[in-house]
């Protein structure tokens, strides 16, 4: 950062009170993250320079990697810490530093490609995120069967199917599962030359090894890879000549036995501008979907990252409640948990139901699709073929009463209503009714298949 005669100086009298509270939120961030994390992408952030005027602050790490990680995942927590340590500090800019040691970063990977130039697949060679991993993907209904999936492609030394395409909306693990397979393929071939890359970068390399004469070398370097994993394939939608060369690789790649790996926001069958060629190309292989997130797998995600969390003490009423009023995307989950982890570290307070909507304010007025008890007994009816008013009646034939339960269950696991309110909906019944519908779904749903799947559409339906 250049510096005006004024700036320096006054750098140099905040030197002091910068490094003491420096030191003060790494020692902090060390405690909150844990050894490792810290260890390899905090620990070498290096002090830049102090703006007086502008009170922007500027931290630099050793490579552009690194600080996009770390911008990523921390920009917003080393914003608050500074702010909280020192008011003078309105703004933290995240870069590379030129004079910044070069930190070795504590993963089983190769070195990173700014640092290492020759490693196997050269420009290409895989860069993959260290915390996503098969034994941290939080596995359930919606998601197994493109887990099982993963996990084969990149463990077994022969597969059935190849490609593996994945697809899913926005923040439903696609991209951990990339990583993942990656991670998985390496442990087990540890000379595989792995790439990974989005088709956007895909497009972009492509026309830019156009315009330099260098198609041929960016050819072989990805057709010579073990694995290779193109991530957002839809964003090639429309690009013909980009189209035309991501055929030939895919071709090339399978031909020769390697392994190829797709991730898309839908089915190839929804994606429009692609060729046909190529779509029939991606179905010969798996086509494995991920589904939004359950309650159920929503409440094992929270607790498996607060098991990355030791010192962050959340109630189990707080859980349930971001468990049923984040239910977009898993990465916005994530997410609300990292803000409520920093923001109780920040300011000391205590994680409670008043707290959280504090802090999530935005993300649960974003979250704020709220399912009635009506709409509800409108969806299971229409599911069931049944007439609505036979919700509040009185019969009890199966016919009937199997879907008032079903409503009843539903209720119990997609508002907030209590018991006797949601019994009161339902003809005026006894919170006792509900408690015993409850139950009765629950132990059917692991004993009927055909019956989960009906909640798991219904689920599915009422929460989109």
């Amino acid at each position: 950062m250049n510096q005006s005669p004024a700036t320096g100086a006054a750098l140099k009298a905040d030197t002091d009170p910068i490094t003491a509270a420096w030191e003060q939120i790494r020692t902090g961030l060390r405690r909150d993250c844990g050894a490792r994390t810290f260890d390899g992408w905090l620990r070498p952030i290096m002090l830049g320079g102090f703006d007086a005027g502008t009170g922007i602050l500027s931290l630099e790490l050793p490579s552009q990697f690194m600080a996009d990680w770390v911008r990523t995942h921390f920009a917003e927590r080393l914003a608050l810490a500074w702010r909280s340590a020192l008011p003078s500090i309105r703004q933290v800019e995240i870069g590379v530093g030129a004079n910044s040691p070069r930190t070795a970063v504590d993963i089983p990977a190769p070195p990173l490609v700014e640092d290492a130039p020759e490693s196997k697949g050269g420009l290409y060679a895989a860069q993959l995120e260290p915390r996503y991993r098969l034994d941290n993907f939080v596995v359930g209904k919606a998601n197994e069967v493109a887990f099982n999936a993963a996990r084969t492609l990149a463990a077994n030394d022969k597969v059935a199917f190849n490609p593996l395409f994945l697809h899913g909306g926005t923040g439903r693990g696609k991209t951990h599962l990339l990583h993942a397979i990656g991670h998985e393929f390496r442990a087990r071939r540890p000379n595989a030359n792995i790439i990974y890359m989005s088709a956007e970068k895909f497009m972009v390399e492509f026309v830019a090894a156009l315009r330099a004469n260098e198609t041929i070398r960016f050819k072989q370097q990805l057709r010579s890879a073990d694995l290779l994993m193109i991530d957002d394939v839809q964003f090639i939608a429309g690009k013909e000549s980009t189209q035309e060369e991501f055929f030939h690789t895919m071709n090339e790649i399978i031909s020769a036995g390697r392994r190829l790996v797709i991730s898309s926001d839908r089915a190839p069958q929804d994606l429009d501008g692609i060729e046909p060629r190529i779509l029939s190309r991606l179905s010969w292989g798996l086509v494995a979907d991920i589904n939004a997130a359950d309650l159920e797998l929503r409440l094992n995600i929270i607790i498996k990252k607060l098991e990355a969390l030791p010192d962050v003490a959340v109630p189990q009423d707080v859980v349930m409640f971001l468990a049923k009023r984040i239910s977009s995307n898993v990465r916005e989950l994530e997410g609300a948990l990292n803000r409520i982890a920093a923001y109780a570290a920040m300011t000391s307070r205590v994680i409670d139901l008043d707290f959280v909507s504090e802090v999530l304010a935005n993300i649960l007025r974003a979250n704020q699709r709220r399912i009635s008890i009506d709409e509800i007994q409108g969806k299971v009816s229409d599911h069931y073929r049944i007439r609505k008013a036979e919700m509040t009646s009185a019969r009890r034939a199966r016919e009937v009463a199997r879907p008032r339960q079903v409503a009843m269950y539903l209720s119990k696991q997609l508002t907030p209503r209590s018991l006797p309110e949601i019994g009161r909906r339902f003809g005026g019944r006894d919170h006792t009714t509900v408690i015993h519908a409850v139950r009765q779904i629950e132990k059917l749903r692991a004993l009927d298949a055909e019956l989960d799947a009906d909640i798991r559409l219904l689920t599915r339906q009422l929460e989109s």
